[in-house]
């Protein structure tokens, strides 16, 4: 039999010393991972309820009640936490109207009362644009865990049309009729309210003469008018889903208020009563007659809520529930827009019965990507059944004109520029002939 030699026998024990040591600490080392997997849930049990205390956060958003498309706005957010040490993180909910300028949250700086942060933002595009909630949240004393907390909020802005540009044309446009020093020019012969007697001249109109006084002076003397003032104007926007189609990049119901407000701002300017109405699949904005220039502010806050919308305008409910507002002769101003005669069948019935009473003038605005496919070249079959197409559509659109005409209401088609000035034009207009 042949043993082992002494040194192979301790180079086998040696090598059976480890595996019986780590065949001892391994049940040890699991325990030891669990033991430290325990503790390390119980440390995140203790922070995420220690640092819990939604009940001790009082969280505010405080923004300002208005500002104009395009411009800029700070949005002040307020935490007040039970335990000041913690730091708070905040970051706020809002719509499409808004655009943030660096971010829509991060950490709250601290003060004396809690913690605030300042988040910049951008109006898009005008309507009420809101900010529906509130995210909070901070870290436990230990540092391990989120807390976080989600506020609801009815915080709104109105974002009001930019009537920048708006009051500029006005005061071009109401320059022309203006005398060098600045005062109101008094048009003669024009108008119901008497202003003054003046010798009569050749050419005058014999209604003009004023027999009595003329009498009694020896000379004849004609009686010299002024425009009226203190006419009721409405302003009915229609905002269903054709007004919301763009043109050259912004909806047609953005370039009606546009319009509409730089009319709001002359007929106020000259002394008229100015009301709002919008409308899609019924009436949705309706603000009262106002006078004064002070006004204005009011009538543009009111066209700021006059919002988008998808679905077709009823016509009928809309123009029916406008005539039963108004007490008075008025002239309506209807923003609208359609494309076939049998989409315009009911609004053509209301309108009759709207003329009978009231001045009713139609704002629309050209269609120029109709009119350039009409005139497009025929270069292909294309091109000529487009052609075919548009060239049928703008005579149904000029069929419906004529019988808005027929019925006695006054019809502008302009063009998307044109469309302010245009409309306060015709406006001056009529009541330089007493139509209103």
């Amino acid at each position: 039999m042949i043993y082992p030699s002494g040194r192979a026998v301790w180079t086998a024990a040696a090598g059976a010393v480890p595996a019986f040591l780590v065949a001892l600490v391994l049940p040890s080392l699991w325990y030891l991972g669990l033991l430290w997997i325990c503790v390390l849930l119980a440390f995140l049990a203790v922070d995420a309820a220690a640092g819990r205390g939604r009940a001790s956060l009082d969280a505010s958003l405080h923004t300002p009640p208005q500002v104009g498309v395009g411009g800029q706005f700070i949005v002040h957010v307020a935490a007040n936490f039970a335990s000041r040490t913690r730091t708070l993180e905040a970051r706020v909910g809002h719509d499409a109207r808004l655009a943030p300028m660096g971010g829509t949250g991060g950490a709250l700086v601290p003060t004396s009362d809690g913690g605030s942060l300042d988040l910049r933002f951008q109006a898009l595009r005008r309507g009420i644009a809101s900010f529906d909630r509130l995210w909070v949240r901070w870290r436990g004393p230990f540092g391990l865990v989120w807390n976080q907390a989600v506020l609801p909020m009815e915080s709104k802005v109105a974002v009001l049309p930019d009537v920048r540009s708006a009051r500029d044309q006005a005061i071009t446009l109401l320059q022309r009729d203006a005398l060098p020093d600045g005062h109101a020019q008094r048009r003669a012969g024009q108008g119901r309210e008497f202003e003054a007697l003046k010798d009569y001249q050749p050419g005058m109109g014999r209604r003009m003469i004023d027999w009595k006084r003329s009498a009694r002076h020896g000379r004849l003397l004609a009686r010299e008018f002024r425009i009226e003032e203190n006419n009721n104007i409405v302003l009915a926007i229609d905002s269903g889903r054709l007004m919301c189609e763009p043109v050259d990049g912004v909806p047609k119901v953005d370039r009606a208020v546009a319009a509409a407000m730089l009319s709001a701002f002359v007929a106020l300017k000259g002394g008229d009563m100015v009301s709002l109405f919008g409308f899609d699949a019924r009436p949705r904005v309706a603000s009262g007659a106002v006078r004064g220039s002070a006004s204005f502010a009011m009538i543009q806050k009111r066209a700021a809520e006059i919002d988008y919308s998808n679905e077709e305008t009823n016509f009928t409910l809309a123009l029916t529930t406008l005539a039963a507002r108004l007490d008075r002769r008025s002239l309506v101003i209807i923003f609208t827009d359609f494309v076939d005669p049998i989409s315009a069948e009911l609004m053509l019935r209301t309108v009759g019965r709207l003329t009978e009473r009231h001045l009713v003038l139609f704002m629309m605005i050209r269609d120029v990507e109709l009119e350039s496919l009409a005139d497009m070249p025929p270069l292909s079959g294309e091109d000529v059944a487009r052609a075919v197409v548009a060239g049928g559509l703008l005579r149904e659109r000029q069929v419906v004109i004529g019988r808005l005409r027929l019925l006695g209401a006054h019809v502008i088609e302009a063009d998307h520029q044109r469309l302010g000035p245009a409309l306060v034009e015709r406006y001056l207009q009529l009541k330089r002939e007493d139509l209103l």
